[in-house]
């Protein structure tokens, strides 16, 4: 389809446009830019029969070139052929020089081979040398890796376990990362952790046993760490004690032996041996060997796991500690079982007191004082319990100088022990116990030994010694010349000795234990008191209450006890010499043998009393009356006789008495006589009594009125002791006369004549008498004068009868 002749969009035609387009196709075609198919496109897509068109103007386009090129080669022409000439010229010329230069060539070929070859060599030693130098550098990098973990080997093989920590740390930190390209580093970093781990087990082992050693070697540790705290008191004693010698303060009072008596002067040269010994006593240093402990600290240190170490140490320092705190069964029977209890328990702490200041933080104060007092609470409880069975005072008190050494021990390590203290005053009260229990025996066997009769003195020497022992005097025996008596028997010096080293005893205990002269001087005084009020005092009366004592052993006993009552004032002055503790102090305490003798005393009186009596009984007892006898025998029964003579020489003895004590006993026994013999008269089983059997016992009744009259005891005023015997006297002069119309008459007025005549006991009398009549007298009922008195008897007997009922019914 013809386009020519139509405008364009801008004033062209459409076939100039198309021109246009075409020329634009082929400037890109011949741009060599490819791709062309979006051209190429564009030109088939315009129009219909645009190919043909494009091929025309391609056509022509070519033949534009060919004409184009054409010109440039006529143009060109003759240079070719020019340099083609030239070329042919020295193609002869190139032929000879290719010739010699393949000659040259193959000339320096066979030259440069050992050129080549020495090059080569070169080149391959050059390799080596480069090769050399990075194996020398790598060498000097790996050699000190090398060197530190050989050094750790031969650590771990010396047990230098914490070095061999400390160079696994430089090894990681510092060796390792320059190597770590390296295998064998690797290696070895695989090795580090098992090292470790071995290095904590075998630490760990090595404190099992330094825990197991010191465990079996505590009681080494704490007997040499106690002896250690008692030689530095010892010493320090004994400083003490030679300057207060040296001005004057040693005490010398009377005879009397003080406890600062008993040391002289310390010498010089003891004192010296005193410091040898200091110096000769190991430390815990030396008997124990703590490197495992530093060692294992260290090594969990380093590890990073200290907590850990810290933990097990201390819980198995705890079952430790509650092994060595629970005693053995046997423990309080011996000083050596609890000598080795705290010598345990001392070796334990002092232990934990090193670790507490040699380490840091692997034990504390506050962990030490926590474990100290469960400690001192489990030992307060083990000695309350085993102490309890101590019955020996000696054991006991070794016992408190065993705790005393143990405390002073601790207190110097610096743990409390004021609830010690507090236990040894409990301790002390059991101590006290058992004194007494011992000085119980002490005296019992005292006053078994004694003969009760006054000390003979033959000479002098005698003399001496029995003043020395016992504080007496009387200017009238130092007066008398030998031989001569003491008033006392043997035992009063004896029980007053005893009574000192009681106090000395007591004394042992109270030493050490850091109290005043006050205290002491209370305790001695007190513990005094419990011996003489409660041991004494006991065993006083348990023997005047034995039955083999007899009266006279009584009345030495009274003697005994006034003379040991005087003693107890100097007992004070012994306890104040010791102490020092003037006795006017408001509060000190009073001994108490003023009451205790007294007592004593009184119980001796009384048992005199009874056993008067008792003898009066066994006398009465004796009585052989023929109560049916016609006729008296005219003089006192044998019996009666002996009695009175018997009371005689009693009381003879008895003027060594108290006034008051002999006439009490004098009263008493008239009394029990009078008693006696009223009760034979009108006991029940006596059915009948004659007359002739009154008259004897009025005989009887008549000696022992004579008996009273005598003053067998001086002191009584006119007719006292006689009117023990009244009732009789009246009983009998009323049946001897009588005189029943009077004493019926008189009876309950005060100025009767028989006013001591109890109605019963005339009646029963009378009954007696009134049944004999009736039995002697067969034939009385034929006589007058026998039927008026046997009428009179019976109306007496009611007349009593009535006055007996009466008084019944009064009452």
């Amino acid at each position: 389809m013809s386009t020519a002749g139509k405008p364009g969009v801008c004033g062209t035609t459409l076939e100039e446009d198309t021109e246009q387009a075409y020329e634009n196709v082929l400037a890109e075609i011949q741009s060599f830019e490819l791709p062309i198919e979006a051209t190429l496109r564009s030109v088939y897509d315009d129009q219909p029969n645009a190919h043909k068109k494009f091929m025309e103007k391609l056509d022509a386009c070519i033949r534009n070139h060919d004409k184009e090129i054409e010109k440039m080669c006529n143009f060109h022409h003759q240079g070719f052929v020019d340099a083609i000439t030239e070329l042919l010229k020295v193609r002869a010329d190139a032929e000879k020089l290719k010739v010699q230069v393949t000659d040259t060539n193959r000339r320096f070929q066979d030259a440069g081979k050992e050129v080549i070859i020495q090059t080569e060599d070169i080149i391959r030693c050059r390799i080596q040398q480069r090769n050399i130098t990075t194996v020398v550098e790598k060498l000097q990098l790996c050699l000190p890796v090398l060197e530190m973990y050989s050094k750790l080997k031969e650590q771990m093989s010396m047990k230098r376990y914490y070095s061999a920590l400390k160079t696994m740390e430089q090894l990681e930190n510092v060796y390792f990362p320059r190597v770590s390209q390296y295998r064998f580093c690797q290696l070895m970093m695989e090795t580090l952790p098992k090292l470790r781990e071995d290095i904590k087990d075998i630490s760990m082992s090595d404190l099992k046993d330094f825990l197991e050693s010191i465990r079996k070697h505590s009681d080494k540790i704490g007997e040499a760490a106690m002896k250690q705290a008692q030689q530095q008191k010892s010493f320090s004693v004994a400083l003490q004690k030679q300057n207060n010698m040296r001005f004057g303060k040693n005490m010398h009072v009377n005879n009397d032996r003080i406890l600062e008596e008993k040391s002289d002067v310390i010498p010089k040269h003891a004192l010296e041996e005193e410091a040898e010994n200091d110096e000769e006593v190991l430390t815990v240093q030396d008997l124990v060997d703590f490197s495992p402990v530093y060692r294992c600290l260290h090594i969990y240190s380093a590890l990073g796991d200290e907590e850990t170490f810290e933990n097990y140490y201390r819980k198995q320092r705890k079952k430790q500690a509650r092994l060595v705190l629970q005693p053995q069964s046997s423990v309080h029977e011996t000083v050596d079982g609890y000598r080795r209890y705290f010598t345990q328990i001392v070796g334990f702490f002092v232990v934990e007191d090193h670790i507490l200041h040699v380490t840091q933080g692997l034990v504390t104060r506050v962990y030490t004082e926590e474990l100290w007092n469960m400690a001192l609470s489990k030992i307060i409880a083990v000695l309350r319990a085993h102490s309890s069975y101590c019955t020996d005072p000696d054991l006991v008190l070794e016992l408190k100088n065993l705790i005393v050494i143990f405390a002073d021990t601790l207190q110097g390590y610096g743990f409390p022990v004021n609830r010690l203290f507090d236990l040894l005053f409990e301790i002390r009260d059991q101590y006290n116990e058992t004194l007494l229990k011992k000085w119980a025996g002490i005296f019992r066997d005292i006053f078994e030994e004694d003969n009760y009769s006054p000390i003979p003195i033959g000479s002098e020497e005698e003399y001496k010694v029995v003043i020395s022992r016992f504080p007496f005097q009387d200017p009238d025996l130092e007066k008398q010349s030998f031989p001569k008596k003491f008033p006392m028997s043997q035992s009063v010096p004896l029980i007053y000795i005893q009574v000192k080293e009681f106090i000395y005893a007591s004394l042992k205990f109270s030493e050490s234990l850091h109290r005043s002269s006050t205290e002491i001087d209370d305790m001695l005084r007190k513990s005094t008191n419990l011996l003489l009020t409660r041991i004494l005092s006991s065993c006083l009366l348990n023997l005047i209450r034995k039955p083999h004592i007899g009266l006279t052993e009584l009345v030495q006993i009274i003697i005994n006890t006034t003379h040991l009552e005087q003693a107890c004032k100097y007992l004070e002055d012994f306890i104040t010499n010791i102490t020092n503790i003037s006795q006017e102090t408001v509060h000190t305490t009073r001994l108490y043998g003023l009451s205790t003798f007294k007592d004593a005393r009184h119980a001796a009186e009384g048992e005199i009393y009874t056993k008067l009596n008792q003898k009066i009984d066994e006398f009465v007892q004796l009585a052989d009356y023929d109560w049916t006898m016609a006729e008296s025998d005219g003089r006192a029964s044998g019996y009666l006789m002996d009695l009175i003579n018997f009371l005689r020489s009693i009381f003879q003895v008895f003027t060594h008495l108290p006034g008051k004590v002999a006439q009490t006993a004098c009263m008493s026994a008239c009394q029990h006589l009078s008693t006696s013999l009223m009760q034979m008269l009108l006991d029940s089983e006596l059915k009948q009594i004659s007359m002739g059997a009154v008259q004897q016992f009025n005989l009887d009744v008549i000696q022992c009125e004579l008996f009273a009259s005598s003053e067998p005891v001086p002191g009584f005023q006119g007719d006292t002791l006689q009117l023990a015997f009244i009732d009789l006297r009246q009983l009998l002069d009323l049946f001897m006369v009588w005189d029943w119309s009077t004493y019926l008459a008189d009876y309950g007025q005060p100025a009767s004549k028989y006013l001591r005549v109890n109605p019963h006991a005339a009646l029963t009398l009378l009954e007696k008498m009134k049944d004999t009549s009736k039995k002697n007298n067969i034939f009385a009922q034929f006589r007058k004068n026998d039927r008026d008195r046997q009428k009179l008897i019976e109306t007496v007997v009611r007349q009593l009868r009535g006055l007996v009922t009466g008084m019944s019914q009064h009452t």
